[in-house]
């Protein structure tokens, strides 16, 4: 059941997300007879995908209670090669339309002062949208005045997040990764913006990688965004749209019990594919199931490393800023082999 919690209404949405969930590109091509959706059934989802109170009416771990001190020592033992891969994009510091807010990198000190020998420089970055490898933290989203596990308007203020903010994730993510490779699967370098993963395609990757996804497990999808940039430059997301997941993947998702996903893009395919929604999958995730995001990763490198060592578990270790009220942190996950 969903807890009880007071009803704060701040006059104020302070987290970006909420603005979109209802606005902006909503629907682009059609989705397969059986996972088309609407607004009802992911309300209904709502109730059934949830894990409020399954950890308690405090928690603020969310699904990351489900990797164990025993699963941590099995994924530790997945490491065998001493191969480390990043699964980060390089800071992008050139502005460009999918790109609004660079990473900014000022040089303060270069070492040229007589007495003062150090180079010294600060950093500056709008982690959150569509270019900046980063983690969503469970109170990044909002819907109908709350947050996962029911937490209210009155827990995020313009100091910060009382509740769920990043600052829990201080010890670090330490789990078996999985990679569940599409453009691979489908035989071609890239998705196009706007081409969606169904439930069918998680199913035939574990066939063709030969590897079931479990709970406690942290599941990263590549739909070779950063190729087709790399290749094609910038795209405008708003008017063109992103691959990744249709709504219809989350059940499937809970199913297996994950703990957290990441994906090369902004895990939702935008459009959605549901008329009055652009978001939903980002929605089931954090605010239905607290289920931590990883956004925007460059997953390249790892998509060649597993397919040469025909390898597509690893060790993932990731470390976000301890920011106490947090919304996020942008971060340099690690994948071992």
């Amino acid at each position: 059941m969903i807890p009880p919690r007071r009803r704060g209404l701040l006059p104020v949405v302070i987290v970006s997300l909420l603005s979109v969930l209802s606005t902006g590109l909503a629907v682009a091509g059609k989705p397969p007879a059986r996972h088309v959706m609407t607004l009802t059934d992911i309300d209904r989802q709502l109730k059934e995908l949830s894990n409020w109170g399954r950890w308690g009416d405090d928690d603020e771990l969310g699904a990351l209670n489900l990797i164990t001190p025993k699963m941590r020592r099995r994924a530790a033992r997945l490491v065998k090669r001493g191969v480390t891969v990043s699964l980060a994009r390089v800071a992008e510091e050139i502005k460009a339309v999918d790109n609004p807010d660079p990473f900014e990198q000022k040089m303060l000190k270069i070492g040229r002062t007589p007495g003062v020998p150090w180079a010294v420089d600060n950093y500056s970055v709008n982690y959150h949208g569509y270019a900046h490898t980063h983690i969503d933290s469970l109170c990044h989203l909002f819907f109908r005045g709350r947050l996962y596990n029911g937490f209210t308007h009155d827990d995020v203020t313009e100091k910060g997040a009382r509740r769920l903010s990043i600052h829990n994730l201080r010890n670090g993510i330490f789990a078996r990764g999985i990679l569940v490779d599409i453009p691979r699967l489908r035989g071609k370098k890239w998705l196009e913006p706007g081409e969606a993963v169904y439930p069918e395609d998680l199913d035939a990757w574990e066939d063709e990688a030969d590897v079931k996804i479990r709970r406690g497990d942290i599941v990263f999808f590549r739909t070779g965004r950063w190729a087709r940039r790399d290749a094609k430059g910038p795209w405008d997301v708003q008017k063109v749209g992103m691959p990744g997941l249709h709504a219809s993947c989350c059940a499937w998702l809970k199913k297996r019990d994950v703990a957290m996903v990441g994906s090369d893009a902004a895990m939702d395919v935008m459009p959605s594919q549901i008329e009055g929604i652009t978001h939903p999958v980002h929605l089931l995730l954090l605010h239905a199931m607290g289920c931590h995001i990883f956004d925007n990763c460059d997953l390249e490198d790892l998509g060649n490393t597993c397919a040469k060592f025909r390898q597509w578990e690893f060790l993932l270790t990731a470390s976000p800023i301890p920011v106490q009220g947090g919304t996020g942190s942008p971060l340099n996950p690690i994948a071992g082999f």
